[in-house]
């Protein structure tokens, strides 16, 4: 439930809705607005009494939130959410942020090459994964705290901000200390003392799409991350699992509008694991901007040949060069820019 107060209400009428909430044995958190602040309730079980609280003094009216979701839907807030990273990036916004990187960390010689190259492409945020949960047990499983150091470097040197995953909820303090974003992946989107973990974090949290997820199994898991109090929120699309092999998954491009109707969260794509495919990552990637979504994530490697994890869905810095430059035309005539890059920040070396 929403309580709306009128524009004129006092700060102490609202603090007096929040204790009346609170005394009824529920969440209250304020919500302020560009004309006027509502008072969410949280936790409602059907037996609140409605009309105590639209009798008190600054209460406009009490609306009922009719999705399963509370504090995530367009229903508890109209206005788009905004995340604002230290390098000045802002997500959710007029403009599509690019976030690009190997897959895996796996030297300092290659997730600093790769920041370079994606600095200059125009990416403000480098994604690399320093924990790697793979589906087989043999496979290259990431250099753990040696690869947030790494990726701590590569930011010093280029500004970039960094996106990285944490794999279970005692290692989301140590990727809280180096990353500007933790990365909740599918495999994990319904692993709820993770989220709430990450939820208490004070970082902003990137969600994947669960492989077999519906959007309101997803929306549900990121509402997981807003109870802990957690606001910085960013769905990423990745794609779910299909009964046709031409692909690794099917990016579901439907959701990005879907979803941009009924949250007000930002959404971006990651065409690089919707697709598996290397040919297919620019195409889909296009396709998602166009489709409204918020940003991309794409997987870039100096020379994919020798990834150690995801090669053949990797991009060439110069074909994520390219692709830049077609996103940029395309985000023009949405009415759209892309995220400054970063020419405020000297990259170093």
């Amino acid at each position: 439930m929403l309580v709306v107060m009128k524009h004129n209400a006092s700060a102490e009428a609202i603090e007096a809705v929040v204790d009346a909430i609170q005394d009824m044995g529920y969440g209250a958190r304020p919500i302020p607005g560009g004309q006027r602040t509502a008072v969410g309730l949280i936790g409602n079980d059907g037996r609140v009494d409605k009309a105590r609280l639209e009798g008190m003094e600054g209460v406009l009216e009490c609306i009922a939130v009719t999705q399963p979701y509370k504090q995530v839907s367009r229903e508890w807030r109209e206005e788009d959410t905004l995340i604002r990273l230290d390098n000045g990036t802002v997500i959710g916004g007029s403009d599509v942020v690019l976030m690009a990187g190997p897959c895996a960390v796996e030297s300092e010689d290659q997730i600093m090459t790769s920041a370079r190259l994606l600095r200059a492409a125009g990416a403000t945020v480098l994604r690399g994964g320093a924990f790697k949960p793979r589906t087989s047990p043999y496979s290259f499983q990431g250099l753990g705290e040696e690869g947030l150091r790494l990726l701590a470097l590569a930011r010093e040197a280029t500004g970039l901000a960094i996106v990285t995953e944490a794999v279970d909820p005692a290692g989301v303090d140590l990727v809280a200390e180096y990353a500007d974003i933790i990365q909740i992946g599918a495999r994990n989107m319904q692993n709820y003392p993770l989220l709430r973990r990450a939820g208490q974090s004070g970082k902003p949290v990137l969600l994947k799409r669960g492989m077999s997820a519906t959007i309101t199994e997803f929306l549900l898991a990121a509402e997981y991350l807003l109870a802990e109090g957690n606001g910085d929120v960013i769905l990423c699309e990745r794609g779910v699992r299909s009964f046709d092999t031409h692909t690794r998954n099917l990016l579901d491009l439907t959701a990005i509008p879907v979803v941009k109707g009924l949250s007000h969260l930002p959404i971006v794509a990651d065409p690089s694991h919707g697709t598996g495919l290397r040919s297919k990552v620019v195409p889909m990637g296009r396709a998602a901007i166009a489709a409204g979504a918020d940003g991309l994530i794409v997987e870039v490697h100096p020379d994919p040949t020798r990834a150690l994890s995801d090669g053949a869905q990797s991009l060439y810095p110069a074909q994520f060069e390219e692709m830049v430059g077609q996103i940029n035309v395309i985000a023009h005539a949405i009415g759209r820019d892309l995220v400054a890059p970063l020419d405020a920040v000297p990259a170093q070396g």
